[in-house]
């Protein structure tokens, strides 16, 4: 079984509207409209100001238009492999028991 990986990703919409002296959402709300995106003003300014999670793609074109970027500038994607979770031999997950396991008792011949 191959390892797990973690994904996550950077939504850098603010960065690149800084760079083309954008800087809020009544900035970007009319030049989204001429690429016929209509927003309201709390849509755009939580695209701004939030990370989202869903994006439609005419939506991403639009911005990368506006801002002479690729999506690739917009969202910055890293991965990471995770450590394998460690198994007991019923399967179980077992993770960082070490330290709470009891040590075994040794018992001598005078006791």
């Amino acid at each position: 079984m191959k390892g797990r990986r973690q994904v996550s990703y950077q939504w850098r919409l603010r960065e690149a509207m800084a760079a083309r002296s954008l800087f809020t959402a009544s900035d970007l709300t009319p030049l989204l409209a001429e690429r016929g995106i209509v927003l309201s003003s709390v849509q755009v300014w939580r695209l701004i100001t939030q990370t989202p999670e869903r994006l439609s793609l005419p939506v991403l074109a639009a911005l990368c238009d506006i801002l002479e970027v690729t999506p690739a500038e917009l969202v910055i994607t890293r991965a990471e492999n995770l450590a394998p979770a460690r198994t007991a031999v019923g399967g179980a997950a077992v993770s960082g028991l070490g330290e709470l396991r009891p040590r075994r008792a040794r018992l001598g011949p005078d006791t």
